[in-house]
């Protein structure tokens, strides 16, 4: 779960790490009073959208009249950002923050994350903050230095002296970080997070150091212990499909290509992608229904499947185990029965009660591909998406 800059601000606060002092607000007469209360002559007007690269998208703009920060509030709230990393339809501004400009002598990165190769947390650190972290490693990776934490004992101070060394950092600079990184370590074990990232983290005129931005990931399994941090899931910034697929308690990514799958089981489901693929087709999702499918998430996986506009044929992949294929293939039945599916509909079913699931799939003389093998089925799909 992704939150808001805002909201990591929040929690960055609450660790006594330093953020600017800022004002969220919905409107360009909210976004003045804040600039006043701000005061000084320049602020930073920063879209709240869950996407990287919103400066150079339009989403974060430096002013100096407070009618500037009327005008662009306005306009960043009464259209949607478009980045490389948002979905096709862009995503809504609801709010804008409004901060005063810091001063800036320096522009560092530093992140924490889950190494999932070494089995460890890992700190990532580079003095060339406010670009990709990406582009930094692509032209110079000896400008990023990774810091791995044994989670049994934990971040230590000598790590921490290293990172202030390796980022040229003196007197009272060198001295925050070490406070810096064990709240950062602290925040991000607490909470359960998938990565912490504060880029820029700015070193100031008077050798202090200011998390200017912040981005907070949350480990989506673990947000039924911080009920809290789950009230901050904000669904405006989801594809509408991938909150469905929440609300039902099925796991949905949607992808690039036009064969829709319906799959029990995260395995099987990327087997079936990657054979997708081998036959020369693209998959438009992923989609495990889970071991303990039943007939009405069966129902709601299609209409969650036919949100996708480019879909253009159904594969169904079952392997029953714990669910038996007749309760699977009622499910299909009603399902069609109860929305209008207009492109073609394949489904493979396998295991146990197979037999009989594919018998009342025949018997319902609906319009539907019926396969015992996969292969074939994944074929007959690709060529349905081409047709």
């Amino acid at each position: 779960m992704n939150l808001h800059e805002f909201q990591a601000k929040q929690l960055f606060n609450r660790y006594g790490i330093l953020t600017p002092e800022g004002y969220l607000v919905t409107s360009g007469s909210q976004a003045r009073q804040a600039a006043k209360q701000l005061g000084g002559k320049c602020w930073v007007i920063k879209a709240q959208v869950h996407t990287g690269g919103r400066g150079k998208a339009g989403g974060v703009v430096i002013v100096n009249s407070l009618d500037h920060v009327t005008n662009f509030s306005c306009k960043m709230l009464s259209q949607r950002l478009f980045t490389h990393q948002t979905i096709t339809e862009g995503l809504p501004v609801n709010y804008v923050l409004i901060e005063k400009l810091s001063d800036i002598r320096r522009e560092l990165y530093i992140s924490v994350l889950v190494d999932r190769v070494s089995e460890s947390i890992v700190f990532m650190v580079s003095p060339q903050g406010g670009m990709d972290i990406e582009a930094v490693a692509t032209k110079d990776s000896n400008e990023i230095l990774n810091l791995y934490v044994d989670p049994i004992v934990g971040l230590q101070s000598y790590q921490c002296r290293r990172a202030g060394s390796f980022l040229g950092l003196i007197g009272m600079a060198f001295e925050q970080l070490q406070v810096l990184m064990h709240s950062l370590y602290q925040l991000f074990t607490e909470n359960d997070a998938s990565l912490v990232e504060i880029n820029p983290l700015v070193v100031t005129e008077r050798n202090s150091l200011l998390a200017v931005d912040a981005k907070l990931d949350l480990d989506d399994n673990s947000i039924f212990r911080h009920a809290e941090l789950g009230t901050m899931f904000d669904p405006t910034q989801e594809a509408e499909s991938e909150v469905v697929a929440k609300k039902f308690g099925l796991n949905y990514i949607s992808l690039d290509g036009r064969v829709a799958c319906m799959v029990n089981g995260a395995g099987l489901a990327m087997a079936t992608m990657d054979l997708i693929q081998r036959e020369g087709g693209e998959p438009a999702n992923f989609l495990d229904v889970g071991g303990r499918t039943t007939p009405d998430r069966i129902a709601e996986a299609f209409k969650l499947i036919l949100l996708d506009r480019k879909a253009t044929s159904i594969l169904v992949n079952i392997f029953g185990g714990i669910i038996h294929c007749d309760l699977i293939a009622e499910g299909i039945i009603q399902a069609v029965r109860d929305i209008d599916i207009l492109i073609p509909l394949i489904v493979r079913l396998e295991g146990t009660h197979s037999n009989l699931g594919r018998k009342l799939l025949s018997d319902s003389n609906m319009s539907i591909y019926i396969s015992q093998d996969l292969t074939s089925a994944v074929k007959q799909a690709v060529k349905a998406s081409k047709e």
